[in-house]
């Protein structure tokens, strides 16, 4: 049987959740037009910002964050332009606004996820 450290459990769930939620609040506000979805759209962002926020402070870790910034780093530059390039082509099909809704709720979880790494990693680099 392995071991498992207990140290990161809370770190990884909230990580899981935060993926399972931006997809989640992506596809409802695509899919749902319900006009209280949308009244508290900023409030459910703040919470997927804030999740990120906290994801870069206790999730990652020493040697982990070089590998979680280049992760991170390529899924935000990815969104963002597949976000935009993504509503042109599959529009279509009817999916272009799906596809593009959950990037945007994706990039508000990684975007201060990799910029609370990057600057943890650069004062660690620093010895500040």
């Amino acid at each position: 049987m392995a071991l498992k450290a207990r140290e990161n459990s809370l770190s990884a769930w909230a990580f899981l959740i935060g993926v399972i939620l931006a997809v989640l609040v992506g596809a409802s506000t695509a899919l749902i037009p319900f006009k209280t979805l949308t009244a508290y759209s900023p409030q459910i962002y703040a919470v997927l910002v804030l999740l990120g926020v906290f994801i870069g402070f206790v999730n990652v870790t020493g040697k982990d964050s070089e590998k979680f910034m280049i992760a991170g780093t390529v899924l935000v530059v990815v969104s963002k332009f597949g976000m935009d390039s993504v509503k042109g082509s599959l529009i279509g099909i009817g999916v272009g606004s799906l596809v593009g809704s959950i990037f945007a709720s994706l990039l508000a979880l990684f975007v201060p996820a990799t910029i609370i790494v990057a600057l943890k990693t650069v004062f660690s680099i620093a010895n500040v």
